[in-house]
Order: structure tokens, then sequence, then C-alpha cells
């Protein structure tokens, strides 16, 4: 389920559906004396032929309108948040870097800022300023950027002192920070003496440096290198950028609404539009178009508004939500929901050749596994899962379904009951992954639940399993 969540953002219900469904039928199978290699070998064989047909099914969107429907279903229901999504991809297109968070007034509003992103997360997770969702927050930090590897803590120290001072958060950009120097951000971070992050810079080689400089054209900084006779010592606070704010995930950070002069920006893009130009390699090209758009691209933020903290997190976390599936509609496309998407894939299994019993045994469990999903939307909605299921396998439209709100069967893709055919891809071969581990392993190992009334406060929340 967490995969599926980091892949697609949406559809763990579903894998974990599937997932228990897989489970306790290949768990029979082995019982009966199966082959387990067999049975993962057919499981895996079903999985490709449904994966392959729920691509050739899907319905490609391009207009704004079906995005904002998308946007809409997974904020369930909430039109608002649809057309925001819709309006944001617009604005900064597709691809383009969109961020969610907690606005400080009653109204849900949109604003395109100066941004960058980049893949690269935390050095280390006690940076996390937000534990629920593992993220390390900055607002108004100063931002330092050094080409090469920091882990002497002398030559840093005149920088921190001055940042400290300043009562203002630091974020680190370097080509890696390490020994003692990393050590000693993490007990400050810690401590409170000094809110911090450090992350890798991006890319390699020449390439790194002229991200490093494409950043400090965005933040007002300047790049700390000896190649410039700038030592690490003589680093004053005017050397560093700013930003308004940063948001560190594992794997990725951004900044936004860098300090960075207009005319330096754009005077920028051009710079390394004359270079895309230029350069008769592909791959330079691609990697210059890039950086361009992490330059000129901009960030959409959507401020998530609302009465109380307990409706803003509950707003924002449906927004998130959203905004996930709709990307993943984007990319590949969308399918009738309900869970008939996988159901009408059975038909794709009928001509499927297994190379011996035990693996026509493993293609079955897939084909029962296929229905569980419908089944339980119907069981949840007060129905009985078994004879809609039955009523679905007899119809020819892979778009009629059964609308678990009303009670209905009808044209699921007319109604708006969609998923993006990413989430249901990933919920399946991630389900049926980690129950080809359980089958042919016929063992997992768990955390061995703590009693509650022993817990104690103290210590770092979330942290548990990151040394």
């Amino acid at each position: 389920a967490s995969k599926t969540n980091d892949l697609a953002g949406d559809g763990t219900t579903t894998a974990t559906v599937l997932a228990q469904a897989i489970v306790r039928e290949g768990a029979k199978a082995v019982a009966a004396g199966m082959n387990p290699m067999d049975l993962k070998r057919g499981i895996d064989l079903a999985v490709e032929t449904v994966v392959a047909d729920i691509a050739k099914r899907a319905r490609k969107i391009e207009k704004n309108s079906e995005i904002a429907q998308v946007g809409t279903i997974s904020a369930n229901g909430d039109k608002s948040v649809g057309d925001m999504i819709a309006e944001a991809m617009e604005k900064v297109g597709n691809e383009g870097v969109i961020t969610v968070e907690e606005a400080k007034s009653l109204d849900t509003e949109l604003e395109v800022v100066e941004g960058m992103q980049f893949d690269r997360g935390y050095l280390s997770p006690y940076f996390v300023t937000d534990s629920d969702r593992m993220q390390a927050e900055l607002e108004d930090p100063y931002i330092l950027l050094h080409e090469k590897k920091l882990s002497n803590l002398q030559a840093m120290l005149p920088v921190l002192e001055a940042v400290v001072q300043n009562g203002k958060p630091l974020l680190i950009i370097a080509e890696d920070v390490e020994g003692e120097a990393l050590a000693t951000l993490v007990v400050n971070k810690l401590r409170g003496g000094l809110k911090v992050a450090a992350v890798k810079a991006p890319g390699f080689g020449d390439r790194r440096k002229a991200m490093l400089e494409d950043m400090a054209i965005l933040t007002g900084g300047t790049v700390i290198s000896e190649d410039v006779g700038i030592k690490m010592e003589n680093v004053t606070l005017d050397m560093l950028g700013r930003a308004k704010k940063v948001s560190i995930t594992k794997d990725e950070t951004t900044i936004v609404d860098g300090a960075g002069k207009k005319k330096e920006i754009e005077a920028r893009c051009n710079q390394i539009k004359a270079q895309i130009e230029s350069t008769t390699s592909d791959y330079d090209r691609e990697k210059l178009q890039e950086r361009l758009a992490k330059l000129a691209g901009g960030v959409a933020v959507i401020r998530v508004g609302g009465a109380t903290e307990v409706e803003v997190k509950e707003k924002k976390d449906r927004v998130d939500d959203a905004l996930h599936a709709t990307r993943a509609a984007v990319e590949e496309g969308i399918v009738a929901g309900g869970g008939t998407a996988l159901l009408y894939s059975l038909k794709a299994l009928e001509k499927l050749q297994a190379g011996n019993d035990d693996q026509k045994v493993g293609i079955e469990i897939i084909r029962k596994a296929l229905t569980a999903p419908a089944r339980q939307i119907a069981d949840n909605a007060g129905a009985d899962g078994a004879v809609i299921v039955g009523k679905l396998r007899e119809s020819k439209d892979t778009n009629w379904g059964y609308n678990a709100q009303t009670g209905e069967f009808v044209d699921l893709m007319k109604e708006g009951v969609i998923d993006p055919a990413k989430v249901v891809r990933c919920a399946l071969q991630d389900a049926a992954s980690v129950s080809g581990l359980l089958i042919t392993t016929e063992a997992m190992v768990a955390d061995k639940p703590e009693p509650k009334e022993h817990s104690h406060g103290g210590g770092m929340p979330d942290m548990g399993g990151m040394m």
C-alpha cells in the first residue's frame, strides 16, 4: 500500500484488498502441495496480461474539464478542489510543480510563484519538522550553496553563528555533508538551537555547478567555491540566498519564491535558451530544457483554508490525494471506477496459456482476486457483493458498473465514477509483488505489538527504524 501511494498517490485500499485475496488463495494452494515458485510465475503472467488490458482500455484525458472531473472525484466530490487543480495544471503545465500548504485565512486560493524543485531529499530524517508527513519545512530561510563536500565543522562555524544570531532557519545545499559537520547540524536541530536542513546538490560534475549557479541566481545568493577564491571561513550572510519557503521530503526539495532579481533570472533563462539552440547533443539539450523549466516554470501553491485546524488538515489531505490522482490520470488515462476495471480484465485471462498445472492455479488466483475490490465496494454499501459481481460479469460493456452511492447500475464513465489507470495498475502490481513474496517465502517479519499501558512519552515521533 505504501509503494502504491508513493508511485500513484492513491489506491492504497485497493492494493490491500487485492493482496489479501491473493495471499488467502495462494496459502490454500501451497497447503495443497503446489509449487510456490510456479504459483508466483502464474500470478506474474496473469498480472502482466491484466496490466496490458487496462492500458488498452484506458482513455486519455486532455481537456481541462476532464482534469477537473478527476480531481473532483478524488477529493470526495468537492468541485472547487477539482477546478483549482485543473487551473494550477493549466498555469504551470502537467509536469509543473504544484505544492499544497495550509492557508492563514478561511478561503482556499491558488498562487503561482517563482520557484524550483529538484530531486534530492534531506540527508538525515532528523531534519524533519512535520513528522506526520515526514517533511522539513523552513520559513524564510537563508540558503548556503556550496560546491564541494562539507565535513569540517571549524570552517562552517562563522556562518552558523551568524545565522543563529539572526534567528532564521538555514538550508545547506552542497555536494555532500558528512562526518562531524552533519552530526553537529543534527544535534543543533534536535536541541532547538538552529532550524537547519541539509540536502545534496542535484546533478553531477559541470551540470551540478550550473544548477547551483541557477539556484544562486534564483535566491540572490553566491555559490561558495574555492575556484572563485571564496573560502568557507570567509562566508558572510549577504553571500547566502533567501527564499520565502523551502519544503523538503525524503526525495525532493522545493524552493518557493526565491529572492533573486527578476532581470537576472530572465538573463539566465536567455543564456540557457542560447545553449539549447547551439548544442548538437540530444542528451545535453534535454538536460538544458529541464534546467530552463525549473528556472522559468514557477511553482503553483494551493493554500487550503478553513474555520478550524481539523477542517484545514482534513481538506489539505483531500487536496493532496486529488492532486496525485489527477497527475496519475493525465499520465496514463482513466478507466471506469468501482473496481470494474479489474473485473472486466477477466476476459483477457480466458485465452492465457499456462506452462503447467501449478501456473494455471496461479492465474486462477488472480482471476478470483480481480473480483475482490468490486465485491468489497458492494458489501461496504450494504449490497450483496457476490450478486453484484455476478451481474457485472454478464455485461459486454466495460463502462457499465454498480454505483455504490446510488445503488444503481449505470454507465460509470458518464456518471463520472472513474479511476486513474495508473492507480489501478500500481495497486495490482504492488499487491501481486508482496503476495508473491509471502507465498514463496511462507513467512514474514512484523513489528512485535507493544502493550499500550507501558508506553512512555519521549523520543522523537515517527522516527522508529530510521537509524
